[in-house]
């Protein structure tokens, strides 16, 4: 390790470890970062200090002649003047020159060969290194002989702030990329999930420009055979729990590519929540918190340090992040053949949507530019209903290119290799939320079951008169009386009122993205 130079990137710093094992890296954090420490599982604790997520305000992208006329610049992309990039990642090089040390992994994010990114982490804190290592695909010995030079490289600098008089800085966190140097530099950030949405925005550039769609979901496989599903949702909706399912192979939990071969993760780990974790709900995840994992911003009892995961007075935005083989039914290597389903969950607080329905490519165009999921009435004085949530292609924070760009790539994919799309509810029935209750998980476990048997393939369907969609009216496991939403409203009028109510809120956050998209998937949306 110490032979290693990266005097090319401009750093002089003598003592580099390239790609240092999980028991060098918790030595060097307990010894030089206060706090770090190791929980009774096995897990080192560490904490990223101000910041406990991410800063979706603080991410640039270099506006550069050769990209420009591709990223969809507004709220996701904030523009960046190229000299002020070589200011910021001139300023992150000289921080990160006055180390005595840096840490640096060499890995690869993408399972397929053809298509990986060779990704350099350049950090001063172990956590980091450790975080990345987990993070990313491993190299084999054989692999690191021919690593060469990166493709893309992330300078952490994220102790130091970016000076906030800087032209186009409007804080002391940012996080900015060029897509033509392939390099990110954070400043002013230490929550390390930056690294990790650094690296899944780069490929939202690379991969579709290669006709590749990238996709913030979920993937699984039957077991006995290369047929594989995705599963897209936004926070709470259970994809997480819906994925990590015994009875087939976990690909991935949250970032992957359909290439013209099938799908493969990007990523070598996982990262999970751990508020309120428990062997109980969830065996598989708290099972993958031992040794080698990061348990980031958790509270622990110092006399044997036992985690509290119920203990949020640090952030809510707990995590856990490990290796994808500590996971029992991980598929090594994280690759498997075309999807045949595609599902979008959601949790509908509203009570409206149906437990289960059939789209078609231009609805599911629709609905996964839309990206729609609904929060419950919060702590805030005077909020009493629930909130719609809507978020492009189920992450829209990590986009580059325009909403549509992805959806075309989607509505493609399902078309060549008849892919069945499904939007599923795991929201509220019999009533909004305050009203009605939430779908039971054992109902949408049979959903999933039947969607991934083929038992929904040729059940009957019945469309819905407002959103058009086409409802699943008969599936193994699940009482049919709650398969029309309608049905489980005491309330009729009330029911009609609130369904158009969401359909309105569809209607309007649409709008955003029309310029962007056909008649057709316009068409595709709610109808009154």
């Amino acid at each position: 390790m110490s032979d290693f130079s990266l005097q090319n990137h401009g750093i002089t710093v003598e003592r580099i470890l390239r790609n240092p094992d999980p028991s060098t890296l918790y030595e060097e954090a307990i010894r030089r970062e206060a706090g770090t420490t190791i929980a009774d599982t096995g897990a080192l604790i560490a904490y990223s200090g101000e910041k406990t997520g991410r800063s979706p305000k603080d991410k640039r992208v270099v506006k550069h002649p050769d990209s420009e006329a591709d990223v969809w610049w507004g709220p996701v992309n904030f523009p960046l003047e190229e000299s002020t990039f070589q200011i910021n990642r001139e300023r992150a090089i000289d921080y990160l020159n006055t180390r005595d040390r840096l840490y640096v992994i060499d890995a690869f994010a993408g399972w397929d060969p053809a298509n990986r990114i060779k990704t350099r982490v350049i950090s001063a804190r172990p956590y980091h290194a450790l975080f990345m290592r987990n993070m990313l695909i491993r190299p084999t010995p054989e692999e690191m002989e021919t690593y060469g030079e990166p493709d893309f490289v992330i300078y952490n600098a994220g102790k130091f702030p970016a000076n906030r008089y800087t032209s186009g800085m409007t804080s002391k966190t940012s996080v900015d990329l060029s897509i033509e140097q392939g390099e990110v530099v954070i400043l002013g950030t230490e929550y390390a999930g930056e690294m990790k949405k650094a690296v899944f925005t780069y490929m939202n550039y690379t991969m579709p420009d290669k006709g590749i769609l990238s996709m913030h979901c979920s993937a699984t496989a039957e077991k006995d055979s290369e047929k594989s599903s995705v599963l897209f949702g936004l926070s709470g909706t259970g994809k997480t729990t819906l994925s990590t399912d015994p009875r087939r192979r976990l690909i991935g939990d949250d970032e992957h590519c359909w290439s013209d071969s099938g799908v493969f993760n990007i990523e070598g780990g996982c990262y999970a929540k751990a508020i309120y974790l428990s062997a109980e709900t969830e065996p598989e995840i708290f099972g993958a918190l031992r040794y080698g994992a990061v348990l980031e911003n958790v509270k622990y009892d110092s006399a044997d340090h036992h985690v509290d995961f119920n203990d949020s007075s640090i952030t809510q935005n707990t995590r856990g992040a490990y290796p994808i083989e500590y996971m029992d039914n991980a598929k090594i290597p994280c690759v498997a053949g075309h999807p045949t389903d595609v599902i979008f969950l959601t949790c509908d607080a509203f009570g409206v949507l149906p437990p289960v329905s059939r789209l078609t490519p231009e609805q599911a165009m629709y609905h996964f530019i839309s990206g729609y999921t609904a929060k419950v009435a919060g702590t805030e004085m005077g909020v009493n209903e629930p909130q719609a949530t809507f978020s492009p292609c189920f992450g829209g924070p990590f986009l580059v290119w325009h909403p549509g760009k992805y959806a075309e790539l989607l509505a493609e994919k399902i078309k060549k290799h008849d892919a069945k799309v499904w939007l599923v509810n795991t929201g509220w029935s019999g009533g909004a939320y305050g009203t009605g209750s939430r779908m039971k998980l054992a109902y949408t476990r049979a959903i999933i079951d039947a969607i991934h048997s083929g038992q929904l393939a040729d059940a009957p369907t019945q469309p819905d008169p407002i959103f058009g969609i086409h409802v699943v009216t008969e599936c193994p496991g699940v009482p049919s009386e709650i398969l029309i939403p309608k049905n489980t409203w005491t309330d009729q009028a009330s029911f009609d009122d609130t369904a158009k109510k969401l359909a309105g809120l569809f209607r309007e956050n649409f709008q955003t993205y029309e310029s962007g998209v056909s008649a057709e998937v316009i068409q595709a949306g709610p109808t009154s």
